[in-house]
């Protein structure tokens, strides 16, 4: 049998969408990986339905939302209605904090063709397609995955693909998860579904209907370029043979469309939803991530956009590793900043399941009344339709500083401080953990969206003034050494002034909306330290700026001075400036 090797930075397993922006942020920042895909091709039928802001700008960030955006309906309106057809919730949310609508319909095989696509930018991302891993061994400095294929003449040839780390981005019986010997814990409700797909949308209304009918619980999306999806829960005696035969199907749409025959369905196929979460997402030199790591229920729409989280916050830090800035240990944080989040989806993806389906006619009357009664109350009414009730990613362990006492790898939500500046803060909530606001801002240039401004690393942003005249000599070379970014963020009116006197190395923004001023306003904390996906890593008063940021390097596990990611190349003599 013949045998060769390919070697490559990274091993990926599985491209779907995980796997494919995982291959495009390790791309963007130079690094060299190989992508492995059981199937012949990508899929090409309709899965996820639900793009939200988050995924969107991290689709931004590696260069792909011009191309991404015409396959998405922004400002996607969901509406709960009873079984009268009557609302019982609105969700709609306003807000673009994060640069972009909040929710949005795609079409998720255009949109997984695009990142598809978008690696052919980079010579070193190679991907293929009709490779099944059927072995994978593991020692102290590599990883080995071997696939077995037959050659032209029809005879058996094995490959192997050697890297330094493996990611499983498989799905939901992910055998990188299974190696890994981790739990996967949760449930498998036993409700099934029939999910109905057709072209040439007979309704043409652009949004999304959870029917919460006692007699059988549906949904109604309206879906970009024109698609329609229906889902109805399927009772105990309706097999799948029985769900998916024409006639059934189109009993099932009669309620919904004038005539169902004359419809171009793309699919009918039964499923069943599971809401279960991995104990590790990772263990040695392999990695587990999207459906792989958490499989959550349908109705919040999050399975693709938790794979997006985990690709954004594993990416950088395999990049790091990888350029020699960062030690293997910081991998660790992957678990515990993705863990706790993912599971808080799926669980309030199983609570809104609850909701729609019900079927005891004394529970939907209390339902029902219950909801009523609340949409009297304007804050309660804009807690759903304003999305409050969806738990944005908040890390209170992993590349982190506390805000109150700059300790390293832990970051309380609450800042505890006495000074008065703290204790005068419009907000105690700490900005450590969490995602940084992205308005539009003003550069030499002209207008642009924050993170197109300020790159895609390390970035220290301080309001008001220049970083280089509030952080020391020491505090600089380090940030250097870990290719950061230096941004000082002024009211538009002294924009060009601050912009004469700043070093050509440090960039002067200009707040032409007020949007970033009312941010620093709230908060007692105009030094920023964002991390590469865009969380905050440490927030502090200027004089606390040089602890913070030791506290940070210390929770990368930070080595030094070495040459930043994207480059293209691995630092040499790498030396820890901390222990």
């Amino acid at each position: 049998m013949a045998e060769n090797t390919i070697t490559s930075e990274i091993v990926i397993v599985g491209a779907g969408p995980t796997g494919l922006m995982l291959a495009n942020i390790l791309g963007m920042y130079g690094r060299s990986v190989t992508v492995l895909e059981s199937r012949d091709t990508l899929i090409d039928y309709p899965r996820g339905v639900g793009l939200d802001d988050e995924s969107l700008r991290t689709i931004q960030t590696v260069g792909l939302v011009d191309q991404v955006r015409p396959h998405t309906t922004p400002q996607h309106i969901m509406r709960l209605v009873n079984g009268r057809g009557k609302t019982i919730l609105v969700n709609n949310p306003q807000t673009d904090e994060f640069g972009w609508e909040r929710k949005h319909g795609f079409i998720q095989p255009d949109v997984d063709k695009v990142l598809y696509e978008g690696l052919e930018r980079f010579e070193h991302v190679k991907v293929h397609f009709g490779h099944e891993v059927t072995v994978v061994d593991e020692d102290d400095s590599k990883v080995t995955a071997t696939v077995s294929l037959t050659d032209e003449d029809g005879q058996p040839i094995e490959k192997k693909f050697q890297a330094q780390y493996l990611v499983g981005c498989e799905g939901g019986k992910s055998p990188t998860r299974k190696r890994l010997g981790v739990s996967f814990d949760g449930e498998s409700p036993s409700t099934r579904w029939l999910v109905v797909d057709v072209n040439n949308d007979p309704l043409g209304i652009p949004n999304v209907f959870l029917g919460a009918d006692p007699k059988r619980p549906y949904v109604s999306i309206g879906l970009p370029h024109a698609v329609r999806r229906w889902e109805f829960m399927l009772h105990d005696h309706e097999s799948e043979e029985m769900a998916t035969d024409p006639a059934f199907v189109d009993r099932m749409l009669r309620e919904h469309v004038p005539n169902p025959r004359n419809l171009d369905f793309i699919r009918r196929r039964v499923f069943t939803h599971h809401a279960r979460v991995a104990s590790s997402f990772r263990k040695g030199r392999q990695i587990i991530a999207g459906d792989a790591a958490h499989l959550m229920p349908v109705w919040m729409g999050q399975g693709w956009n938790s794979g997006m989280r985990d690709a954004t916050n594993l990416g950088w830090k395999l990049a790091s590793i990888i350029a020699g800035q960062s030690d293997d240990s910081v991998l660790d944080t992957y678990t515990s900043e993705r863990k706790d989040h993912s599971k808080a989806m799926v669980d309030l993806s199983l609570t809104m399941g609850k909701v729609i389906k019900v079927t005891n006619p004394v529970g939907v009357v209390a339902r029902d009344a219950i909801s009523s009664a609340l949409n009297l109350f304007p804050s309660v009414k804009s807690y759903f339709s304003d999305m409050r009730f969806k738990p944005m990613p908040r890390y209170t362990e992993g590349v982190l500083a506390d805000p109150s006492t700059q300790s390293s790898g832990k970051a309380a939500a609450t800042l505890t401080r006495k000074l008065v500046p703290v204790a005068t803060a419009n907000t105690r909530v700490s900005p450590v953990g969490v995602q940084f606001p992205q308005p539009d801002v003003t550069t030499a240039e002209g207008v642009r969206k924050f993170d197109d401004a300020v790159g895609n690393w390390w970035t220290v942003i301080v309001w008001g003034n220049n970083p280089k005249d509030v952080l020391p000599a020491a505090s600089l070379e380090k940030l250097e050494a870990l290719g950061a970014k230096l941004v000082a963020v002024v009211p538009q009116t002294q924009r060009d002034w601050a912009d004469r006197d700043a070093d050509e190395d440090v960039l002067v923004l200009g707040d032409h909306t007020g949007r970033f001023k009312k941010w620093f306003d709230d908060r007692p904390t105009p030094m920023i330290f964002l991390r590469p996906d865009r969380f905050v890593a440490g927030a502090c008063l200027n004089q606390d700026g040089p602890q913070t940021l030791d506290a940070i390097l210390q929770a990368l596990r930070f080595r030094g001075p070495v040459t930043a990611p994207g480059i293209g190349t691995t630092p040499k003599n790498a030396t820890s400036l901390f222990s």
